[in-house]
């Protein structure tokens, strides 16, 4: 295992550590309410210990130093705690769903904050998913994960459609968050897989993550990552590399199936550019460092 894998591990034990602490606080009560009083001052007397240790801390460090702490999740849910985090909740909102726009894009996508009042974020959600109906699944993903991640004082996210443009499709309001909202379970896991991040400008590369094959590449600075499974003839996509179509600006990336020869616009969520359908998209983000993807519910299990 290494640095990477290690690390991950270290993100999931301390984001469970609320619920380990409450498991034992519950426990201390078979002693009675006097033996859970007790436990609760002393839980309380260390978090005010360490609280007052990482005020002292922060006041010791300058501004561009505390800006790089609050890129570590850890860090960054430390000071919120103890009310020590330098931006307030619209900031740390604004840059969340900034850190997500290029990936919404990719889908035609794009996000805007229309406010933030007694806990509740509202949101507008707009673009054109013309051949991705998954896109609505993955947008919801990568916006609730990364919002919920910056803010997570907030008790609610919710979301308004813009306005259709002329001859293009939204992404319809109803369709959105609905998982997140109708079942107790988050719609998918993050999986860390910070191999992506040796994918070259132009490559393309299968990796196996949680058991589910994909597919990724980059175009420039922006990594796609897709179920490795042609919309066309449902075989796998292993082989495939990147092209650019004739008189297309430069950007343009067309994977090809090396099966059938069905061709996808690697940039657009997927869409074939040569028939119907559309390759299944998955929400890739930097997540406490390492680049991680957002696996299916039904294959996260």
């Amino acid at each position: 295992m290494d640095g990477h894998d290690d690390a991950a591990l270290d993100d999931d034990r301390w984001r469970s550590a609320g619920d380990r602490i409450e498991t034992l606080l519950e426990s201390s009560s078979v002693g009675g309410a006097a033996a859970r009083e007790r436990a609760e001052q002393l839980v309380r007397e260390v978090a005010d210990l360490y609280g007052a240790g990482l005020e002292r801390i922060v006041s010791l460090l300058d501004d561009v130093t505390i800006e790089r702490l609050t890129g570590d999740d850890l860090v960054a849910s430390l000071l919120l705690v103890h009310g020590l985090h330098p931006h307030d909740v619209t900031t740390r909102v604004r840059a969340a769903l900034d850190s997500v726009r290029p990936y919404l894009g990719s889908h035609g996508g794009d996000v805007e904050l229309l406010g933030i009042e007694d806990g509740v974020v509202r949101l507008e959600l707009a673009g054109s998913c013309r051949t991705c109906p998954s896109s609505s699944v993955t947008l919801e993903l990568a916006v609730e994960d990364a919002v919920r991640a910056a803010a997570p004082e907030i008790t609610a996210i919710e979301v308004a459609a813009a306005e259709p443009e002329s001859g293009s499709g939204v992404i319809a309001a109803e369709s959105l968050f609905t998982r997140v909202h109708a079942a107790p379970e988050h719609p998918g896991s993050w999986v860390a897989v910070p191999e992506l991040a040796q994918i070259g400008d132009g490559e393309v590369g299968g990796f196996s993550v949680a058991r589910l094959p994909v597919l990724a590449c980059r175009v420039g600075d922006d990594l796609f990552v897709y179920r490795d499974r042609c919309a066309a003839c449902g075989g796998s996509m292993a082989g495939a590399v990147l092209h650019r179509r004739l008189g297309f600006p430069v950007g343009d990336a067309v994977l090809r199936c090396p099966l059938c020869g069905a061709h996808f616009d690697a940039v657009h969520a997927g869409a074939r550019v040569d028939g119907d359908g559309h390759l299944e998209p998955l929400p890739v983000l930097l997540r406490s460092g390492a680049l991680s993807v957002a696996i299916p519910a039904e294959v996260a299990g």
